[in-house]
């Protein structure tokens, strides 16, 4: 029966960031300093169990939607590095978000998008989860990104 195969549903946010897209990677990389310092609010209490920096690294943190708080484990690839980070979950969940840096147009400009594939179910259901995993994912992405603009031209240790 074609209503229990689950599809899939891509939520993304865009930003053109005026720094250095080497800058800019090495912020979304370091999840120790950088990383941590451009979530969104709805994420806290990041632990790196692993490494830290790119490749390698497994991070666990909180989400908070709708009033529900869970922890979510994520393993970090970079199938580009310097251009593509993955963060694929783990423990269950499937969701997998990249984060994508790319040069723009002006010299000492980077783009910078951010999306999350996630499983969700077909017809109605997958409508009504479609909707509200765009309508709850993409503001925080737009946070996300306005957060690191403000890191990213701004002093390392600011």
């Amino acid at each position: 029966m074609q209503h229990d195969k689950p599809t899939r549903h891509v939520v993304s946010a865009s930003a053109l960031i005026p720094a250095r897209c080497e800058r800019v990677y090495s912020l979304l990389a370091n999840y120790r300093d950088g990383h941590p310092r451009i979530v969104p609010r709805q994420i806290t209490d990041i632990v790196v169990e692993q490494g830290g920096i790119g490749a390698g690294t497994i991070i666990r943190f909180q989400l908070s939607v709708l009033g529900r708080k869970q922890t979510i484990r994520a393993a970090i690839t970079e199938p580009e590095p310097g251009r593509v980070l993955v963060e694929t979950g783990l423990d269950g969940s499937d969701a997998v978000t990249t984060f994508r840096v790319d040069p723009a147009a002006a010299a000492g400009d980077c783009h910078v998008t951010i999306s999350t594939e996630l499983r969700v179910r077909t017809g109605f259901p997958g409508w009504i989860e479609k909707t509200l995993s765009t309508w709850l994912v993409r503001p925080m992405y737009k946070q996300a990104l306005a957060n690191l603009s403000r890191v990213a031209t701004g002093p390392f240790g600011g």
